[in-house]
């Protein structure tokens, strides 16, 4: 018969290590009922790209998510996996991420016969701009925002690099800096050309040129929030409104909890008759 110890020992095993792949197991199912839920309800594909912060298994070190290589080949699969006339409801919640990752993905948007909706319920900054501007609609919340899709290098602005040169003598910059200006430049024109290319299939080409520099010049810090007015302003085919289900989805990919949480309230919705 195992003593005390080992049953102690046994029971921390399955605390540390067994309950956390159960408990995401559950999650992920919940989250693919959640999807079909939408899915059967709206006649679409429905594609989620949700990063929020994640424990990772039993250690609780929070993770930071966004667009990179493999989120551009799950796209890619679920949208060769979609009958090309089928809609596609693009669920986006990120700060961003990679270039080409986010490029790839808005070229397969792009692409599609289909109706691409994607749906904006608290951010898409960056990157999920960059796909904002490949759809047919977006769907606002009216406090969710998107950002300008100016390129940076390293941890620079490729617009402030830019500048570099305006600001000192050629003799007081060093090869280095010469070298990272000649990259932002690229940077810059090429993402230009990109932005441009998506938003010459949604409006006139002499208005998306001049919406494409705007969005690139880096004429706002790099989390500037573009609130539904202006986008709608800059001629985006954005819309008012989410649909409950993707609030529900949304709750199913939670932040990681921190130890003294900052927010409190209690998640139930209220009448007015309620607070009269």
């Amino acid at each position: 018969m195992p003593d005390i110890w080992t049953v102690l020992l046994i029971a921390v095993i399955l605390l540390l290590f067994a309950v956390p792949v159960i408990q995401q197991q559950m999650t992920r199912a919940r989250r693919l009922r959640a999807i079909r839920g939408l899915e059967v309800k709206r006649g679409t594909r429905v594609i989620a790209l949700i990063h929020r912060q994640e424990r990772v298994a039993f250690l609780g070190i929070p993770f930071y998510r966004y667009i990179d290589i493999n989120d551009s080949e799950e796209v890619l699969r679920a949208i060769r996996l979609t009958p090309p006339e089928m809609p596609i409801d693009f669920i986006v919640h990120t700060p961003g991420g990679l270039i080409l990752s986010s490029e790839q993905i808005a070229m397969a948007l792009q692409r599609h016969r289909g109706k691409v909706t994607i749906f904006v319920p608290h951010y898409a900054m960056s990157g999920g701009t960059l796909l904002c501007l490949a759809a047919d609609e977006v769907a606002m919340d009216e406090n969710a925002v998107l950002g300008p899709v100016d390129p940076r290098i390293g941890e620079y602005p490729a617009s402030s690099i830019l500048r570099v040169p305006r600001l000192k003598p050629p003799e007081e910059i060093d090869d280095t800096t010469f070298i990272l200006v000649d990259i932002a430049a690229k940077a810059q024109n090429q993402m230009r050309e990109f932005v441009a290319g998506l938003l010459r299939d949604r409006m006139e080409t002499e208005r998306a040129d001049s919406l494409a520099r705007l969005l690139t010049e880096g004429r706002w810090t790099h989390d500037y929030p573009i609130t539904f007015e202006q986008a709608r302003e800059f001629g985006l085919p954005v819309t008012p409104g989410i649909p409950a289900g993707i609030y529900q989805l949304m709750d199913l990919f939670p932040q990681a909890m921190p130890r003294r949480p900052s927010v409190a309230y209690v998640p139930v919705p209220y009448s007015e008759e309620e607070n009269e």
